[in-house]
């Protein structure tokens, strides 16, 4: 096989081909795709490995999604009940300061009512009773200053009743305000760490999508690569060509080439290895070149034709330096 028909090629070494004398290429070819196959295995038990924790971190998934929905529900509770203890609070504020106005104004009234009483000289009793024209008339004139001093007491006694409920109301309803902003607070927090763990669990779920896809690209190639060896280990296994008896010697055209891969019947390439036509060296035929060594028919190419073989050498200069020569082999 020429350099230039073998570059679109890959041959990898097959020092084991060398040991085993009664190697045939359908054994190498079946025991090439049986190990693709047993690696697509191998990927398709990862991906139902991967398909079990997906599953596990999807419902995971939902848990964290029920959870959120909870906490978000919750905080809109929060802001109404804060909305409406703000509403409540500025209630009691207005009540409060319409019972403090309401007490000055009272305190005001009483004032000036003394003042007057003072002025007209009718804040005592005993006046009253001195400048009574009849016991009646001084009777009706100290019930009427006992009832407006009593009218007087009762207002301011329930102005400041009320001043202080409205004072008491503003403080409660100023803690719950606060209480209610801690919870707020705490549930927007809660929120945020479970928006994080669903953003690392979709990720995490994202990423074991990924290596699924990646393993059943995988599978795919391998099961194809596998069909392909076996289909061109049945095509080689139908070529019958004549005994060559123990010991037959041929002339033969020898080139070297300097590939990695595998051969056309899916073994390594290495030293040894020979490119044969099958119609000529049947596969897995040992034999003997000078100036080589000991080889064996591992590989087929297009440009092998009649007695002519390829030999692979380890390394380019190797190869260029055997060159094309003409060798008489020595077939076993």
């Amino acid at each position: 096989m020429s350099g230039e028909t073998r570059k679109a090629r890959v041959w990898p070494a097959a020092a084991a081909l060398l040991v085993l004398s009664s190697l045939v290429p359908a054994q190498v070819a079946a025991d090439s795709s049986a190990t693709l196959r047993d690696r697509a295995s191998r990927l398709s038990r990862q991906n139902a490995d991967l398909s079990a924790r997906a599953h596990s971190a999807l419902l995971e998934l939902y848990g964290l999604d029920s959870r959120l929905a909870r906490e978000h529900a919750q905080i809109v509770a929060l802001r109404i009940k804060s909305a409406e203890v703000r509403a409540a609070r500025s209630a009691a504020e207005r009540r409060l300061t319409i019972a403090r106005r309401s007490l000055s104004a009272a305190q005001r009234a009483l004032s000036l009512r003394l003042q007057q009483l003072y002025e007209q000289g009718d804040s005592d009793p005993v006046a009253v009773l001195l400048g009574a024209t009849s016991m009646s008339d001084a009777l009706n004139s100290l019930d009427a200053l006992d009832r407006v001093a009593n009218q007087d007491k009762l207002v301011i006694r329930q102005t400041r009743v009320a001043r202080h409920d409205y004072a008491a109301e503003v403080h409660a309803l100023a803690s719950r305000q606060r209480e209610l902003a801690r919870l707020a607070q705490q549930a927007a927090q809660t929120a945020l760490s479970l928006e994080q763990a669903r953003a690392r669990r979709a990720s995490y779920l994202a990423g074991l999508a990924a290596r699924r896809r990646l393993n059943a690209a995988g599978i795919s190639s391998l099961e194809q690569q596998a069909q392909s060896m076996e289909t061109r280990s049945r095509q080689i296994s139908t070529v019958a060509p004549a005994p060559i008896g123990h010991g037959t010697t041929m002339t033969a055209t020898a080139t070297g080439y300097s590939m990695r891969g595998r051969t056309s019947t899916g073994a390594p390439v290495g030293w040894g290895v020979v490119a044969v036509d099958p119609s000529t060296i049947p596969l897995g035929t040992r034999m003997t070149i000078p100036g080589y060594g000991e080889g064996i028919a591992a590989d087929t190419g297009s440009a092998i034709q009649g007695n002519t073989i390829d030999l692979w050498f380890p390394t380019l200069p190797q190869a260029l330096g055997w060159g094309r020569r003409t060798v008489t082999i020595t077939l076993h």
